[in-house]
């Protein structure tokens, strides 16, 4: 297995800026505080989800799997990571099951260090996709070789969120009849529009409390959501709601299903996330 750590620099390992303990600790609450208000937005969106759109089953993570995401958020939420990598939003065998974003129970429990609790399947959920937390044996392929690529690269979860944190930016399930994900930009823009303005909030909110100087988006379509929240141009940065300069970018997305994520045996993804990261103010 490779293993970056002995190369990269200690002034990437370290580029972030340290706080004080006690203002850490306000980091988490406030993290915390944000994310239940986004969670309270998309339960009250579930409904007109259901019956409005081609979602069966739409449940919320930050619910049932809020003693894991609680977890998440406490235990690196507080490191002085600047860089956000920003997903899009769960599947059905990573934050679903572990509440942590692109969280595959294996790297959530071996890597993250999230303690398995009870959760109990949402009354709405898909038959064929309950909620077994981290006793799952099946992996997120996605969630597996992202933070398998932050463990082989950073070293350490530590030095991981040091440097970085990641979050969805719709922190909903969406499931269609048969079981198959659905992503919110094949949605109706319509009635999706409330719950994305919620995430735009979230994500806004996070970059202020993290004092965030670079959002990644994995995949375009992040990219674009933290572009329109930024209120960016189609290149160059944007700007946090405190008018703070916030640098823009992008690496491809880990899913299985994307050829460039598959290309040379992943080899071209990882070299493509690595330029990300070591890239400042990264804008490909």
């Amino acid at each position: 297995m490779f293993r970056f750590v002995e190369t990269m620099s200690s002034d990437l390992a370290y580029a972030h800026v340290r706080r004080p303990l006690p203002q850490l600790m306000a980091i988490a609450e406030q993290l915390i505080i944000a994310a239940k208000r986004l969670s309270a937005v998309c339960d009250k969106a579930i409904p007109k989800l259901e019956k409005k759109t081609n979602v069966a089953h739409a449940t919320n993570p930050l619910d049932y799997a809020w003693p894991h995401h609680e977890q998440y958020l406490r235990k690196w939420g507080s490191r002085g990571g600047m860089t956000l990598l920003l997903g899009m939003n769960p599947g059905p065998w990573g934050m679903a099951q572990t509440g942590v974003p692109f969280g595959a129970t294996a790297v959530a429990r071996d890597f993250l260090g999230i303690e398995a609790r009870k959760l109990d399947t949402p009354a709405n959920a898909h038959p064929k996709r309950p909620i077994e937390g981290m006793a799952l044996e099946r992996q997120e392929v996605s969630g597996t070789r992202l933070w398998n690529l932050m463990e082989q690269y950073y070293g350490t979860p530590e030095a991981t969120f040091d440097a970085l944190f990641v979050v969805n930016h719709c922190p909903l399930l969406l499931l269609g009849e048969r079981g198959q994900n659905i992503t919110p930009n094949n949605l109706p823009a319509a009635v999706m529009a409330p719950i994305l303005k919620a995430c735009d909030e979230h994500l806004l909110e996070v970059i202020d409390i993290m004092g965030v100087t670079r959002v990644i988006g994995v995949g375009k379509y992040a990219e674009q959501r933290a572009r329109m929240a930024l209120k960016a141009g189609k290149k160059g940065p944007g700007r946090s709601r405190n008018g703070r300069e916030v640098a823009i970018g992008t690496c491809w997305h880990p899913s299985p299903a994307s050829p460039l994520a598959n290309r040379n045996d992943g080899a071209d993804w990882r070299a493509n996330v690595i330029n990300c990261l070591e890239i400042e103010g990264n804008s490909h």
